[in-house]
């Protein structure tokens, strides 16, 4: 991808955000249950811990009674004055992941919770992980999830559509990126990761991958949609 039109892709996501910040607060209220176990099968008292791409805070409601050092971090100024409001008690700074504002070897744990896959290009993802890496204590854990986008047949046919725009030379995306409607956002920049690549990636950045898998958020509902959503997660440490 042409470095121009990522950091096209990269201002536009964080102005989405920005836009649609109080909507998405009202639908991010809480954590999913279901990725708890990231936290409590990990985290041990008196840690520092860095929140990377935070949302709006949500995340903390899982670490606020675990006595840590908790930071989370977000580029988008209206979700961290949310985050701020919500949980006044902690810290939450306006940082990019691209660089991040802390010391080497600073932090136990980083989190990155569904944010990659706004990440355009894999030179700017390999950046994101080197940061969390820089960061990280020696031995210090990466925990990590992404969406499964292959899941849905509805974001399965944009990955097909824009691969064939690819082929035919009229999409400036990668492959495996979409442009998606979602959130109240027109037009949103997702790359579709498989397992494998995630993996991949988080090799490359200087990780030794000590377990991942799946885990499906939303199995109790009853309204549409049905599928329950799929999420990747890879847990690493650092070299």
């Amino acid at each position: 991808m042409e470095k121009e039109y990522a950091k096209y892709l990269l201002a536009k996501t964080k102005e989405d955000y920005n836009l649609i910040a109080e909507d998405f607060s009202s639908y991010r209220k809480k954590p999913w249950l279901e990725a708890k176990f990231l936290i409590d099968d990990y985290i041990i008292s008196g840690e520092k811990v860095l929140d990377l791409g935070c949302g709006v805070g949500q995340w903390f409601e899982f670490f606020k009674d675990k006595n840590v050092d908790y930071v989370g971090i977000n580029n988008s100024e209206k979700l961290i004055e949310i985050a701020k409001k919500k949980y006044p008690q902690t810290r939450f700074l306006l940082a990019d992941a691209l660089s991040l504002p802390f010391p080497n070897d600073y932090f136990n744990k980083v989190y990155v919770i569904a944010l990659l896959h706004h990440i355009p290009s894999e030179e700017l993802r390999l950046r994101v992980l080197q940061e969390a890496k820089r960061t990280l204590k020696r031995g210090g854990f990466l925990i990590l999830t992404g969406w499964n986008l292959w899941q849905k047949w509805r974001t399965r046919k944009l990955i097909y559509k824009f691969i064939l725009s690819k082929i035919f030379r009229k999409s400036r995306l990668n492959s495996k990126d979409i442009l998606m409607d979602w959130g109240g956002m027109k037009n949103c920049y997702f790359h579709c990761f498989t397992k494998d690549e995630l993996r991949k990636l988080v090799k490359e950045a200087g990780f030794n991958i000590i377990k991942d898998g799946e885990f499906l958020v939303g199995l109790e509902r009853k309204q549409r949609p049905k599928l329950p959503n799929s999420n990747f997660y890879i847990i690493g440490r650092r070299r």
